[in-house]
């Protein structure tokens, strides 16, 4: 018999906000943390040509000082898994020293890694003859996040990274979750981060077409393309018994996750694949009031996805979509590529927990071919028995987490 699995701790880094309540208050209210690049794109001629809409985090660099020499030395997804890691635990109210250090894992995913190294590396190389900093590598790899935070609190269980696009959050989540229910750990940090506004990475994006030339307006008639946001976030899962026994507050019980692969398109969205793993992650949970359900789409944006998507959730649940509330938080944080399925997890949670949908902002003309509840614009009070995140990436990889309440 599987045994079940819980959420005792939140910690997130975001352009809406950095920590669970500044982040929570800044969804309620439909906030938008999207504007051009500050910090991280003053350098020379860079600065000049091409001025993206981001959804950046500000106020990292003074708040990331508080880490400590080692964290501070490692790149700018680094330092947000850490963060997030932080205040996860210390939310969770584990006291690591009490419990078997070779039971906890570590699985924090990241779609690129450490992009702003590798961008500054090349550049000072090639433009300005400087030498590579002999911290390069340590700062690039994506498995570097999970490894500092396994060290920084000597967790001795599975550790690694997962790496699977814009599904690399909710795959560790759900990874870290069969680990767990398979026996293999008791406990785990699950999520992602991210931190690719570099000028590299996001010319590289921009000529995909893909990118909106001013805000992001998912399932708006109007929308023209998703908007790049960076940040962190990290769960604490835990054992049921495990959490009733030591009396923690629990947040969600993670009551499904269903995965796939669409074999069919690097970049074209696959109504199927999306259809099959929310599916998925719903088998043997039985779906008894919709108006109580909340699905945080994976609503990019773009011309292809949102509509896509809308079929998809149609597909999966027939009729019942209709008395279903949808919202896409990327109209607010951004497209936080590997760390979205993360930190959007967190969002659904605490729409369950609060009793609150949030809404999808800007979204100014419908569109036919988008006729769900998006949650237009204002969010809405609503019980919720079942909040759902989906998370559909690049080459066809599908992530669904679903989440109840723990009973």
């Amino acid at each position: 018999m599987s045994r079940r699995v819980v959420v005792t701790g939140l910690g997130v880094v975001s352009a809406i906000g950095i920590g669970r309540d500044a982040y929570w208050e800044a969804l309620r209210s439909g906030t938008s943390g999207m504007g051009t690049c500050t910090a991280l794109w003053t350098r020379d001629e860079r600065s000049e040509a091409f001025q993206p809409i981001v959804a950046e985090v500000s106020g990292l660099e003074a708040a990331a000082t508080a880490l400590g020499v080692e964290v501070t030395r490692m790149d700018r997804f680094t330092q947000m898994a850490v963060m997030a890691a932080d205040e996860a635990l210390a939310d969770s109210g584990l006291s690591i020293g009490n419990e078997d250090a070779r039971r906890i894992a570590t699985i924090v995913g990241s779609g690129i890694g450490g992009h702003e190294t590798q961008d500054e590396a090349y550049y000072g190389m090639l433009r300005r003859g400087k030498r590579v900093h002999p911290l390069t590598v340590l700062r690039t790899i994506s498995s570097t996040a999970p490894s500092l935070i396994s060290i920084r609190y000597g967790l001795r269980g599975p550790a690694f990274a997962i790496a699977s696009a814009c599904a690399s959050g909710a795959h560790a989540i759900g990874v870290c979750t069969d680990l767990i229910r398979a026996g293999s750990a008791d406990m785990g940090l699950a999520g992602a981060a991210e931190a690719c506004l570099t000028y590299g990475c996001l010319m590289a994006w921009n000529a995909m077409h893909i990118m909106s030339a001013g805000i992001c307006r998912p399932f708006s008639k109007n929308r023209d393309g998703l908007v790049i946001g960076e940040g962190a976030g990290i769960l604490v899962l835990e054992e049921y018994e495990h959490a009733v026994a030591r009396g923690a507050d629990i947040y969600a019980e993670i009551v499904g996750f269903g995965m796939n692969a669409d074999a069919k398109d690097m970049l074209n969205p696959s109504m199927e694949g999306a259809t099959d793993a929310m599916q998925l992650a719903l088998a043997g949970h039985r779906v008894i009031d919709p108006s109580r359900v909340y699905i945080n789409a994976h609503g990019t944006g773009t011309l292809a996805n949102d509509p896509t998507e809308t079929r998809a959730i149609r597909a999966a649940f027939g009729a019942a979509a209709d008395a279903m509330a949808v919202s896409s938080t990327k109209s607010m944080h951004g497209h936080l590529l590997g760390a979205a399925g993360a930190v959007e997890s967190i969002a659904s949670i605490l729409a369950m927990r609060h009793s609150f949908v949030p809404p999808t902002i800007n979204l100014d003309e419908p569109d036919p071919q988008c006729d769900l509840d998006y949650t237009p614009n204002a969010g809405q009070v609503r019980e919720i028995d079942l909040a759902i995140s989906n998370s559909f990436a690049f080459g066809g990889l599908n992530a669904v987490v679903a989440f109840g309440k723990a009973k």
